[in-house]
């Protein structure tokens, strides 16, 4: 394992970066612009002699670090394992772990700087060949309490800080001992309680500074232990006031496996240091012992610095479907999961499906097209299917759609039994390779909230249906045979209390029993892997984390990415969405499963939407016909929800299912209670064309299916460009979510 180290004040010298300006024009140039003044001349030339002063130090130091770690990253595209930096130098580590950008370094250093600088009347001096503990039992005894340990560098170098008549004072106490006493040249007491002051002022800059999810862990001086995104500004804010603990930094380090430290930045002085600390654990091996005690427990420190957003959830499922993390953006009708989304997901190493609910077959294959256009790298995406017991044939003409353009993931909703088209898809995907083990190319991802409901995707397909196909011709004999070595889906999809179709599930409650009944068909000896995730609910690191903790092998969102740049959804509910609280939803009937009584999950915050579609369906069950309701309530629906009458809406109806299903027309003809039904259900598209085409005179109509996930998202962004939803875009947000799950893991594990 490799760390790379990145100096800190004390390394900087004329001339340093000679190389490096002419590589990284564009770096230089955005430096001059924020400093005011040319970084080149100060380096190699400093024509005004302030090279050596903080406020001009730091941020060339940090700059000429930045142009050695871009020039090494052209060398090797091996990224390290860990990143530390020495004082300054940890704002290097912050950049080569991407939590903070080059320019936001630089003008946090420039403020340090400042801060740092304005503050005179201290020093410090290095002692050498003196250990931490006798240099504090020689302060105690000349009453030199004022001063504090700055530097903890090696186990022969600890630099001291404090008032400057405190400094020359310990001097001879020293050297009365034998220690070697050094001064430094610096203008305050850096690193100790004499910096208090520039401390809490860098807090409040550090307040208004949005941090990114780190892709490197990164060791902090202040504790020498892992950053987390939870304690950036704190750890940042207290480490100009508190020592550098750069001994217990190393030897973190090495417990945890380094084998090879890398400087990058001018001079070899971290070099040393670290030659040091190594060569003092060779010659004090029970030192080791005594940090792993301190450290509590090495291999669990192990396992929890393994806590990076990659190694999080199934690495079959990863493996699978060519994905980076164990994330996914799940499908929402109408194409509000668009043909964009899909590409971006794909295009950043993960997968998003395709909303094909509710769409015309023109419609998804164009957007097939256009994904397969955009996605020639053999990036993943998949398309939903939607179970369609009233349709069958229009299931099947999509599954025959997804077959011809070769989609090969699917994510299957709202099923309760296995269909032909889903069991036709899954077969034709089916292959058995010349040691006789069958290959599955067609993928299927089940939404599902009840245990029965997982058992017919864990069992191979209904051999009743695979006859069926078989004898239809629309698989072939092999197929047919090799349909009872798998299961009938690769992934059971959890869903709790989602956006949209709910069933209200609980996911502490459902996903452990889902995962139990997994576990227990795997002993039944089916042939292949079939991972459990979660979805629901999932808009923040903590419930992402919760969900990973309950055994989730990958997790799923939904409501978060509707409200992104590239969903398929009006501006303005987009608005409206971004300024939703957790409890500004509702429950409401679902319009395509009316009779039933199943429910949807929609906002309510600014609409009435909810109310009204739960009155209708009051209004059904109590009611035959149109007729029967009195003459008010009918007015008040007929003006404020349709905005037309009953009978023009029927007409439209009409017209539209004596297309896809006459026998619909058939019934409600026969029966006025089928055709108040009919009638009332054609209010929920409606709704939901009103919000999608953003109809602002109508926006109290407004369906918007989606969870209090929502809500929380809009909690943690708050403060942060991503506040905006025109700064949301959905690869990001997956990216941020499982970095910053990562983090918020290792914290609370290492908490417990």
């Amino acid at each position: 394992m490799i760390a790379y180290m990145f100096p800190g004040q004390g390394s900087q010298f004329k001339g340093m970066g000679k190389e490096l300006f002419e590589m990284f024009p564009g770096e230089v140039t955005l430096a001059n612009n924020i400093l005011g003044y040319s970084i080149k001349e100060l380096c190699l030339e400093d024509p005004n002699g302030v090279l050596n002063k903080t406020e001009f130090t730091q941020p060339a130091l940090y700059i000429v670090n930045a142009l050695m770690h871009l020039q090494s990253k052209r060398m090797t595209t091996r990224l390290p394992d860990y990143v530390l930096g020495h004082s300054l130098g940890e704002y290097n580590a912050l950049l080569a772990a991407e939590i903070i950008d080059f320019e936001t370094g630089l003008r946090l250093v420039m403020r340090r700087g400042k801060l740092m600088g304005q503050v005179h009347g201290g020093g410090m001096a290095a002692i050498l060949n003196c250990d931490k503990t006798k240099i504090a039992s020689i302060l105690k005894k000349n009453n030199l309490a004022l001063i504090d340990l700055a530097n903890l560098n090696s186990p022969q170098q600890i630099v001291i800080s404090g008032a400057d008549r405190d400094i020359s004072s310990a001097r001879a106490c020293f050297e009365e001992e034998g220690v070697i006493f050094i001064p430094l040249k610096v203008s305050a007491a850096f690193h100790s309680r004499y910096m208090h002051q520039a401390s809490r002022e860098f807090e409040e800059i550090l307040a208004k500074t949005v941090f990114s999810p780190s892709k490197i862990p990164v060791i902090s001086n202040v504790d020498a232990r892992i950053y987390s995104m939870a304690n950036v500004r704190g750890n940042l804010a207290k480490q100009i006031s508190s020592p550098v603990q750069w001994i217990d930094s190393i030897r973190f380090l090495l417990d945890n496996g380094v084998t090879q430290f890398e400087e990058i930045g001018p001079g070899n002085v971290l070099t040393k240091l670290v030659r040091n600390i190594q060569s003092e654990r060779k010659a004090n091996p029970t030192h080791i012992t005594a940090y792993v005690t301190q450290d509590n427990n090495c291999e669990e420190q192990k396992t929890i610095n393994a806590l990076k957003p990659e190694n999080l959830g199934s690495d079959d499922f990863k493996r699978g479907y060519g994905l980076r993390y164990a994330y996914v953006s799940g499908s929402m009708v109408k194409g509000i999961a668009s043909k964009e989304l899909v590409v971006a997901m794909g295009k950043a190493g993960l997968m998003g499906y395709f909303g094909a609910g509710g769409l015309s077959l023109s419609i998804i294959e164009s957007a097939l097209q256009f994904i397969q256009q955009e996605l020639t790298q053999g990036e993943s995406y998949g398309v939903n299917l939607l179970c369609q017991l009233n349709n069958p044939l229009a299931e099947m003409a999509l599954v025959d759609l997804l077959l011809k353009y070769g989609v090969t993931n699917i994510e299957a909703a709202a099923y309760t039994q296995a269909s032909p088209a889903l069991i036709k898809f899954r077969l034709r995907g089916l292959e058995q390779d010349s040691t006789g083990k069958t290959i599955v190319k067609h993928r299927i991802m089940a939404k599902i909230s009840r245990p029965e409901v997982a058992e017919i995707f864990l069992r191979p397909p209904a051999q009743r249906i695979v006859n069926q196909l078989l004898d239809a011709g629309e698989i072939t004999l092999e197929q047919s045979r090799l349909a009872e070595t798998v299961s009938l889906a690769d992934e059971l999809c959890v869903e709790a209390d989602s956006g949209g179709h709910t069933d209200m599930g609980n996911m502490a409650v459902l996903l452990p029993t889902i995962i139990r009944v997994r576990d227990l068909y795997t002993k039944k000896g089916i042939s292949n892997v079939v991972s459990v995730g979660a979805a629901g609910g999932i808009g923040t690191p903590e419930a992402a984390a919760a969900a990973f903790i309950l055994g989730a092998e990958f997790i799923l969102t939904g409501s978060i990415n509707q409200c992104t740049v590239e969903a398929a959804m009006s501006d303005e509910v987009k608005d409206m969405l971004s300024q939703l609280n957790v409890q500004d939803t509702d429950y409401a009937p679902a319009g395509d499963m009316f009779e039933m009584g199943a429910k949807i999950q929609v906002m309510k915050k600014g609409v009435f939407f909810p109310g009204r579609a739960n009155k209708l369906y009051d209004l059904w069950r109590y009611h035959q016909s149109w007729e029967e309701i009195d003459k008010k309530t009918r007015q008040q629906i007929e003006e404020k929800y349709f905005g037309r009458s009953f009978s023009d809406v029927y007409e439209e109806t009409k017209e539209y299912y004596l297309k896809i299903s006459p026998q619909e027309i058939q019934k409600a003809e026969k029966n006025p209670k089928n055709k108040l039904a009919l009638v009332f259900k054609w209010y929920f598209v409606h709704t939901m064309r009103l919000a999608r085409n953003g109809v602002s005179s109508d926006r109290v109509n407004y369906q918007v299916h989606t969870g209090p996930a929502i809500g929380s998202f809009n909690q943690w962004v708050e403060g942060t460009p991503l506040e905006d939803w025109r700064s949301r875009y959905v690869a990001e947000i997956g990216e941020r979510l499982m970095g910053a799950t990562a983090d918020f893991l290792r914290q609370r594990i290492a908490q417990l």
